[in-house]
């Protein structure tokens, strides 16, 4: 099946989606708590809409799970042998925030794990994806997506994401609107084993894509997250490299879970 998927139709997807969404971010709003009409809702539910209309188009067979509709019986999803997990607007503090740190996550899954990823950030027209066995990548150029016709001329002007970095302080990224406190224990732990420490914050998956380009070494996450929110980074980060695991048990993440409620969880680039 994986195949039979072209990533370019993902990443092009993932991009209207980011249109949409800023159809609403760039207008005069303001957010309204608890408000079914607000404008965060509204863009969240318009860039769904985009990402599943699209993807039912191209690949039909494909079921989808996102946020948006997160209430399908595990009874009925325990039998996909794979589908796409989507989170149509990652990071909707940063949203209202309006500093631009959030994402159009889109994830294909594989029985239980992930194996392409799309993370797009609209406000800057950043770009990561990857694909199992076919490598991370980082687009940011003067081109727009949809003028590339395969996925090879997008790579030639994309850069490699290897996961491995030159000397530099060891650097922690956390969370720009979360940070518990087993966070900032484990935190405080890691100054002790480091002669320099750095830390850095970011919104929604970029703590993910971080990682991946090696401008980060850790993200801890000891708080609550959907499978979602990580699905996407994940396969970013793996094939960067790098790792995302269970704190406790070190396993990575899976997906598909009756409860799809994840666990706390570490994201670590590859150590050259």
């Amino acid at each position: 099946m994986i195949n039979k998927i072209n990533i370019l139709d993902v990443i092009k997807t993932a991009k209207k989606a980011g249109v949409a969404i800023l159809h609403i971010y760039t207008s005069d709003f303001c957010i309204e708590a608890k408000e079914d009409k607000s404008p965060l809702t509204i863009a969240d539910k318009n860039s769904n809409e985009v990402i599943v209309d699209n993807l039912k188009e191209l690949y039909p067979r494909i079921p989808i799970l996102s946020e948006e509709g997160k209430n399908i019986p595990y009874e009925e999803r325990k039998n996909w042998e794979y589908f796409w997990l989507v989170d149509p607007l990652d990071g909707t503090k940063e949203f209202i925030k309006r500093n631009g740190e959030f994402t159009v996550n889109i994830a294909l899954i594989h029985k239980d794990r992930p194996v392409i990823g799309v993370i797009y950030v609209p406000v800057k027209g950043l770009l990561y994806f990857a694909q199992e066995g076919f490598g991370a990548y980082r687009y940011e150029g003067k081109s727009n997506l949809d003028d590339f016709n395969t996925v090879d001329e997008l790579t030639v002007r994309s850069q490699r994401l290897s996961g491995k970095a030159e000397t530099m302080p060891f650097t922690i990224v956390g969370s720009r609107s979360h940070m518990s406190k087993e966070t900032e224990d484990y935190i405080r732990e890691l100054k002790q084993k480091h002669e320099e420490i750095n830390i850095i914050s970011a919104g929604s998956s970029l703590k993910f894509c971080l990682i991946a380009e090696a401008n980060a070494d850790v993200y801890p996450r000891f708080g609550s997250t959907m499978e979602w929110d990580t699905a996407a980074g994940q396969i970013i980060v793996e094939e960067a490299g790098g790792c995302v695991v269970e704190a406790e048990t070190k396993h990575p993440l899976t997906y598909n879970k009756k409860n799809l409620l994840n666990p706390w969880f570490l994201v670590e680039r590859q150590i050259s």
